[in-house]
């Protein structure tokens, strides 16, 4: 029966771990710790890590017990090689039972695990291990444990380094204790681009006046966000000038404007909220909207129809002909545009060139269902109903019927 079970046990470590995903990072090697530990008899003893890179994520670490004169067989980086993702550690990857080391000695020790230097020299004084983010509170010749920032406390709110504490529990003899601890780093932290700072870039995005001008602009600012990332490590971005931090949000937002099909759809929601507020009879707010669009070079004729309509609603008729003129050059066929200029002109005291335009087009349909009479008395009424009136209404109608 037991040769049975390690037959199953051998084959669960020997199969390949497919199911875990990849992450984008590496053992650092160079900043590993390695530390040959002798303890005294009844003694505890604290042990700092070496200083983790910026962007660690993860560490493994392993503790070995050994006798005297006893070698290790092998590092824990040398292990790792083989390891190229620290989830595998977890998930039963075959190499990962090497962690532990292969030899240990008869000797046991007790140890803590801490993340601050003031919480660990507390422990060597009194041993208490109570502010401890890791206790082993029994003896052991040997571990290894996985300690990552989703899952481990010492790793949450560790300052770039561990604390390791050790209590012999050999009475009589020291004790020969390796510490082991290989940090893992994540390539795209390891740039400095925390949870906290990619948030300060996507603010700051969404106060830009193009994110303003967009009804949801998270697309857009993940996409400045991404640029800045692969362009400068955090560090970088922050000894740039103001001005130089400023012109990078403004290049890169107007790449990412074009890039991500942005321009269109941003416009068509202007566009959207000029004709709600135009409804509402909120005539200003319909005109800042599409002064927008007009200022940015994307207006269309039928946004010069809409602000001029708006400017004769509001009694502006200089501005809605000079608008509804601008459009007649993006497309001199659009009876809407000829409408509100014949109806800028007659408001504004030019009874004879509006006379012509109602004249010219009153045999012609406005749309394909609406006579050019017809919207002539929707309109009226509409200005009728908005406050502006003219003697010249009754001509037009009778010159028009």
């Amino acid at each position: 029966m037991q040769k049975k079970n390690f037959i199953v046990l051998f084959l669960y470590l020997i199969t390949p771990n497919t199911v875990f995903s990849q992450k984008d990072g590496y053992w650092d090697k160079a900043r590993a710790t390695t530390e040959e530990i002798t303890v005294s008899a009844r003694d505890r003893i604290i042990i700092k890590t070496q200083d983790f890179p910026e962007g660690t994520t993860e560490a493994v670490y392993r503790i070995t017990l050994l006798d005297k004169n006893q070698q290790m067989a092998g590092s824990l980086v040398s292990v790792l090689k083989a390891i190229p993702d620290p989830t595998g550690i977890s998930q039963g990857s075959a190499g990962a039972v090497f962690i532990l080391s292969k030899i240990s000695g008869d000797d046991k020790c007790k140890y803590a695990v801490f993340s601050g230097a003031d919480l660990a020299a507390k422990y060597k004084e009194n041993g208490k291990t109570d502010d401890a983010c890791l206790v082993q509170d029994t003896p052991v010749s040997k571990d290894a444990k996985r300690l990552s920032t989703e899952k481990s406390a010492c790793m949450q709110s560790n300052s770039g380094n561990l604390w390791f504490g050790f209590e012999s529990k050999n009475w009589i003899m020291n004790q020969k204790i390796i510490l082991e601890v290989v940090p893992w780093v994540d390539n795209k932290l390891s740039r400095g681009w925390t949870l906290e700072n990619r948030k300060a870039i996507i603010d700051q995005c969404k106060t830009s006046n193009l994110a303003q001008k967009m009804t949801n602009s998270d697309d857009f600012c993940v996409c400045i966000l991404d640029k800045i990332q692969s362009k400068y490590k955090f560090k970088e971005f922050q000894k740039l000038l103001a001005v130089e931090r400023a012109k990078a949000f403004k290049d890169f937002g107007n790449s990412c404007f074009g890039e991500t099909s942005l321009s269109k759809s941003v416009y068509d929601d202007l566009r959207k909220q000029a004709a709600v507020f135009a409804k509402q009879g909120k005539q200003g707010e319909a005109i800042l909207k599409l002064t927008t669009i007009i200022n940015d070079g994307k207006a269309t004729a039928l946004d010069y129809n809409a602000i001029g309509n708006s400017y004769v609603l509001t009694k502006q008729y200089g501005k809605a002909i000079k608008f509804l003129k601008e459009g007649e050059k993006l497309d001199d066929t659009e009876l809407l545009i000829k409408m509100n200029l014949a109806h800028a002109y007659l408001l504004n005291d030019n009874y004879a060139s509006a006379k012509a335009i109602y004249k010219e087009y009153q045999s012609q349909n406005v749309t394909d269902s609406l006579s050019w009479t017809q919207k002539i008395k929707q309109d009226f009424a509409t200005f009728k109903r908005a406050g502006i009136t003219s003697s010249d209404f009754e001509r037009i109608l009778k010159l028009v019927d």
